[in-house]
């Protein structure tokens, strides 16, 4: 920062000329320094980049807001980034601010001068501003220090010497090198919050903090609430991460002692930047700068299915996703309420069969395990795993034990007192478990040695094989009895639950344990009582499968009671398909199934209830729409996103749904986004990528090109699926199939023509008022078009879609022309109501036979 001199051939015009061309031509001025000495500021348009060129430090206004920020940003990525903000809960109303060295602190002044930041330094030392600096260093940490004769800080110089430094107090982003944790020393905290919104930086809902007591584990919470935990550090990984493993180029530290405990990550490769945030929605995601693809690439993040939903199966009980249901009790446990187990609610978790007796109690071996909620637990370090069952072992109160290290074989010692929570099994990863367990309850054959002579075992045995084959001839002919003395009726019931079962385990055979499908059955007659015998005041909606009624169980459940038309073939398929595929499926945003019901020729199955019915009946209600304004939209939009993640990818098998439209989506009393209808899923094997139909199904408007014209489908037609409804969200129009009744285009098309002319507000819901960001509508809306795009490769997959839609410094390609519909039909019907042959035009090509839903 030295003094401007005027070259003597300059008179004053031309220098005026000039500095009014450089600062019309470059509005922000970076400064070539990294630093910030007493006697200079920081004003608008005005910068301070990092030695490497990486980091710069200046004022923001986000989406144009009006309110004013100063932060630290990414210098060389083109979609601003920023990982750092002063005064996110103070910003300036106009870009009149300064930011400088003042009383040996850093402050930010508002036009009146007046304070409205400050690094609030009150051991600062005295002596005058020019004695310290500020330096924004190639980490992206501002650091406020002696000023050392004017000499620059280093990265590999120790932290102590400073007095005061942004990595201390991040917002919502943890960066290379960054502690989240604690200085026990201090009582200081340090921890990441989530913005208000995308756009708005202020101090948000969710948080993720380091909890250091008992063994630590770091939690994500929603204000007071806890969402997720991370599970304790088991010296490779936290123990409810088990995808988290050392890279050549990221190591993972977690460190505690007597004077702190924190957790950190390292890159080594300088061209590289990897970030973990907290999102508004509250998600947590590490992203992944790649230079070659110039874009935020996803590299993890949490919850990502139903298990990772903190107490999910409460005390003592196991979620494990390779289960159905998820919630699942040890040996020697069952569900406290079998009633609530039943109907797929697990929350109530599980109690012992048999009370303990500490003198003769054993240990039940978990493996694979997320370790419980270690908060409280007793750790020992000195410990081995043999002096760890034995103090747990002495001490009756101790309900498990698991070692404090993996490593090497094992180390140190972790004791839990009173009941295990938030109990999770992996097929990989985790580590051992050892639960308290009733002697009688264990079965434990290795520590009881019984000498029989080989002549009375072998008696024994013949003994044994007698009665099990008297005992086996004896059921089977009261079985054939049983059957006999069942009507048709009855006997066609056992016939479809047994082809549901019989086709379910030829669907599952590449696992090695299939299992039973544990659907509670529910009678005729509850039914009926509970929906008042199907009267009219109950029905919910009605399809081309039958009708949906509300209904409320003696015990005071609210259901939802699918009854299946009586002459409908295509009805008794979708329920085979649905309970095959929906009873093993359990996530935040899919319907939950409770049971299903045959007797006789009815075919019924049994939801949970949601209160605000179907998102069509909101969203294209005028009466009703105004319900959604644009915050809910978007969180029905990222909703239902999340719930096809989960189905492509997350869940125990790929899975299309094949039908995603408004009316399969279900909102309940939060107007939380459900997914619902799985009569025409299919299942994909684990390297399978489309496949292909002579009997195309689905609902005009929503199905793909490719499987409209070719019969061809994939996860990609599920997305372009996705895509329609998005853009129906955000405008409040339906994309009334293959044709609009007045010759103009459709709704992809309305959006694809607004889109290029840069009118894409244009396309939001009046109904939404102004509520709402530009920004991320726009955002929603190209995320939609390259959803619907006309080749299924250009599409996005769906972990990138939810990458887009909840970070706005994701890089979005610009889309394609989407594979809209230019035809004309003169017939307007609703298909998801009838079932006729139609003629349409998809892209020029005519298309016949549509067997539509």
């Amino acid at each position: 920062m030295g003094t401007l001199r005027i070259h003597p051939f300059w008179n004053w015009n031309q220098f005026l000329f000039f500095s009014f061309l450089v600062i019309f031509l470059f509005p922000e001025i970076s400064m070539s320094v990294d630093m910030l000495s007493g006697t200079e500021s920081v004003v608008h348009n005005q910068t301070i980049v990092s030695e490497g060129d990486v980091f710069e430090l200046g004022f923001f206004s986000p989406d144009d807001s009006g309110e004013w920020y100063v932060g630290i940003w990414y210098k060389n990525i083109p979609d601003r980034t920023y990982v750092w903000i002063a005064n996110r809960d103070k910003p300036l109303s106009n870009s009149s601010g300064v930011f400088k060295v003042e009383d040996r602190n850093l402050v930010l002044l508002d036009q009146g001068n007046n304070l409205v930041w400050s690094s609030n330094i009150t051991n600062g030392g005295t002596g005058s501003d020019d004695a310290v600096a500020a330096q924004l260093l190639d980490t992206g940490n501002l650091i406020l220090r002696e000023a050392n004769n004017g000499e620059t800080e280093t990265e590999s110089e120790s932290t102590e010497h400073y007095l005061w430094q942004s990595f201390d107090y991040p917002t919502d982003t943890l960066l290379p090198g960054m502690k989240l944790g604690w200085d026990l020393n201090t009582g200081f905290n340090r921890f990441l919050t989530a913005w208000r919104t995308r756009t708005d930086p202020s101090t948000g809902d969710f948080s993720f903090k380091l909890d250091y007591h008992g063994f630590p584990e770091i939690f994500l919470w929603n204000k007071q609430g806890i969402e997720y935990r991370s599970g304790p550090w088991n010296g490779l990984r936290f123990s409810g991460v088990p995808e988290m493993k050392p890279l050549d180029y990221m190591t993972f530290t977690f460190l505690t002692n007597r004077d702190e405990v924190y957790y950190s990550f390292s890159i080594t490769k300088r061209d590289l930047f990897s970030r973990l945030i907290v999102t508004p929605t509250g998600a947590l995601q590490r992203l992944t700068w790649i230079p070659d693809t110039k874009q935020w690439n996803p590299f993890w993040y949490a919850p990502k299915d139903q298990c990772d939903d903190y107490r999910e199966c409460g005390p003592y009980g196991i979620c494990d996703t390779d289960a159905s249901p998820v919630c699942k009790c040890p040996k020697g446990f069952s569900p406290k309420n079998q009633q609530a187990w039943n109907l797929r609610d697990g929350s109530g978790g599980c109690v012992r069969k048999t009370d303990l007796d500490c003198a003769k109690d054993k240990f039940l071996h978990l493996p694979n395990m997320k370790l419980p909620e270690s908060t409280t637990s007793f750790v020992d370090r000195t410990m081995n795993l043999k002096d760890c069952e034995a103090l747990c072992t002495r001490n009756c109160s101790c309900m498990a034990y698991s070692n404090w290290d993996i490593r090497n074989g094992g180390a140190g010692c972790v004791i839990w007192i009173g009941d295990l929570i938030d109990l999770r099994q992996y097929t990989d990863g985790g580590q051992d478990l050892f639960v308290r367990l009733a002697a009688s309850d264990l079965e434990d054959g290795g520590n009881a040695t019984v000498l029989i002579t080989g002549t009375t075992a072998g008696a024994g045995v013949l003994v044994l094989a007698l009665v099990a084959f008297v005992i086996w001839k004896k059921k089977a002919m009261q079985r054939k009895g049983k059957i006999e003395k069942k009507g048709p009726h009855e006997r066609s019931q056992d016939l479809l639950l047994n082809e549901v079962v019989i086709s379910s385990k030829k669907e599952y055979s590449s696992e090695n344990n299939p299992d039973e499908l544990e659907l509670p059955l529910f009678d005729f007659d509850t039914l009926v009582t509970a929906t008042d015998n199907f009267a009219d005041e109950n029905k919910l909606g009605q399809g081309g499968f039958g009708c949906v009624y509300m209904g409320r169980l003696v015990e005071g459940q609210e259901i939802a009671v699918k009854r299946l038309s009586k002459n409908s073939g295509q009805g008794t398929e979708e329920f085979k398909n649905e309970v095959k595929l929906i009873a093993r499926l359990q996530h935040r945003n899919l319907v939950r199934l409770l049971g299903c019901c045959i007797e006789m020729d009815e075919k019924m199955l049994v939801y949970e209830y949601m209160e605000n019915r179907s998102l069509d009946s909101v969203l294209f209600n005028k009466a009703r729409s105004s319900l959604l304004n644009w915050q809910r939209r978007f969180n029905i939009i990222c909703g239902i996103a999340r719930g096809l993640l989960y189905l492509h990818q997350d869940s125990r098998f790929r899975i299309v749904h094949r039908d995603l439209k408004a009316s399969n989506v279900l909102l309940d009393g939060e107007m939380n986004p459900k997914i619902s209808d799985f009569g025409m899923a299919r299942i994909f094997s684990g390297d399978q990528i489309e496949a292909n139909t002579k009997r195309v199904v689905g609902t005009y408007g929503y199905m793909s090109p490719e499987y409209a014209m070719d019969g061809l489908f994939s996860t990609k037609s599920d997305v372009f699926s996705f895509g329609v409804l998005l853009l129906e969200v955000v405008s409040g129009k339906k994309n009334r199939g293959f044709y609009h009744s007045n010759s103009e285009l459709n709704l992809l098309g309305h959006a694809w023509r607004t889109w290029k002319e840069g009118k894409g507000l244009e396309l939001i819901d009046p109904a939404v008022g102004d509520t709402y960001e530009a920004q991320e509508v726009l955002r929603c809306i190209q995320v939609g078009l390259l959803c619907v795009q006309e080749r299924a490769e250009n599409r996005p997959t769906m972990s990138t879609v939810v990458l887009m839609l909840n970070s706005e410094t994701a890089t979005l390609a610009q889309p394609k022309t989407p594979g809209f519909c230019l035809g004309r039909n003169t017939l307007e019907t609703d298909s998801s109501t009838s079932k006729q042959d139609e003629s349409c035009t998809v892209n020029q090509v005519t298309v016949t036979m549509l067997d539509a839903r």
